[in-house]
């Protein structure tokens, strides 16, 4: 769902597979204090699951 939110506005982005990248499942779990996923950074902040109200206001700032 998110990734096709970033697609359908032509904005780009980076997919990190965590089940394959441990590192990057611990930064992220570090990061949001969350196991769930998708976790999203925008400009360094953190927005669990897919919030597209949240995610509008970061990327409007």
């Amino acid at each position: 769902m998110a990734m096709d939110y970033f697609r359908e506005k032509g904005l780009a982005y980076r997919e990190i597979d965590v089940a394959e990248n441990r590192e990057a499942a611990v930064e992220m779990v570090n990061k949001s204090r969350q196991s769930g996923v998708p976790v999203i950074e925008i400009r360094g902040n953190i927005v669990v699951g897919f919030n597209r109200k949240r995610i509008e206001e970061l990327l409007a700032a």
